[in-house]
């Protein structure tokens, strides 16, 4: 069975990876984490963003469809949880040790008075 449908990128991602080649060449040696910095203010000085935002629009549609069509092929709706990705795992609850020898001590046939 095929793997579970990758999430869509955002408006701002799609637009940041057709504009990442062009921040490097106007800021040449620029590093990473300065070209996602740099990335950001231009996002936020834009002032049409709605191309980038009908794209995202399209693709979500499509990853909704891919979705559904995982799921009615027999792909569970928790598929990928709990791989190490997202929110951790809650653990179970564990009973304190007093009130598992309280327990204890009413399960070992001796009357209390």
């Amino acid at each position: 069975m095929a793997d579970k449908p990758k999430r869509p990128l955002s408006a701002y991602m799609l637009w940041l990876n057709s504009a990442r080649e062009g921040i490097k060449k106007e800021n040449p040696g620029i590093k990473v984490t300065e070209i996602a910095k740099k990335g950001g203010e231009l996002w936020r000085g834009m002032k049409d963003k709605s191309e980038w935002e009908n794209k995202a629009a399209e693709m979500k549609e499509k990853y909704n469809k891919a979705v559904q069509e995982y799921e009615r092929n027999g792909g569970s709706k928790d598929a990928g949880k709990g791989k190490g990705k997202g929110k951790a795992a809650k653990k179970p609850v564990k009973k304190s040790k007093k009130k598992d020898s309280e327990d204890d001590d009413d399960e070992s046939g001796e009357e209390s008075d």
